[in-house]
């Protein structure tokens, strides 16, 4: 294993996870977030407000469309995820690679045949999910702006990983059930487990 994919709906804890993962491989982490943009997480902290940009996607479309515009970005994105997947798996003069990302869709995923690639698929309970986000952003002191916009982030991450684990399954792929007790070692274990098999 030379390239290790962890995804998963927002909030539900990939990035805490890759970059622990990584730290105890000694591979480098990367996100697909920085790779490509498109309006994600809808609350931002004072005193910089939601761009007008953001707050009008999440406030025009309905739940459907979001899904769908998200869905649409990440097909877009898929020829450079493989182009980067591809380098670390088989170039030995780069570090081996943790990435991971909302990006890593179980299709494109499961079609890449690249050797030394694994994968795993992070899921938790729509509850679990959810609390985090209203932690997060604080949604009981947003503007009414932002709180809604922060709601309809909310219906989209749940449609997120709905569909992420139909597909997850209908595939035969791994995942792992984030708890609510689950430390993130106890996340890492689980994903190790998981990938060197």
């Amino acid at each position: 294993m030379r390239v290790a994919l962890i995804g998963g709906t927002s909030n539900v804890g990939k990035s805490t996870t890759a970059a622990a993962l990584a730290a105890r491989l000694g591979w480098d982490c990367r996100s697909t977030d920085k790779l490509a943009r498109h309006p994600g997480r809808p609350w931002m902290f004072a005193p910089a407000p939601v761009p007008d940009h953001v707050a009008e996607h999440y406030l025009t479309l309905t739940p459907d469309e979001l899904i769908a515009s998200v869905l649409a970005h990440y097909r877009n994105m898929r020829p450079m995820l493989r182009e980067l997947i591809a380098a670390h798996a088989t170039d030995p003069a780069r570090s081996p690679l943790v990435l991971e990302g909302s990006a890593l869709w179980p299709e494109f995923v499961a079609e890449l045949d690249i050797p030394g690639v694994r994968a795993v698929w992070l899921t938790a309970d729509h509850a679990l999910i959810e609390a985090r986000i209203r932690r997060d952003s604080d949604i009981g002191s947003l503007p009414p702006r932002e709180r809604r916009t922060t709601e309809n982030f909310m219906v989209r991450t749940r449609l997120y990983d709905d569909a992420m684990m139909a597909a997850v399954q209908r595939l035969g792929l791994p995942f792992i059930r984030v708890t609510d007790g689950a430390g993130v070692g106890d996340v890492v274990d689980a994903c190790l487990r998981v990938l060197e098999r």
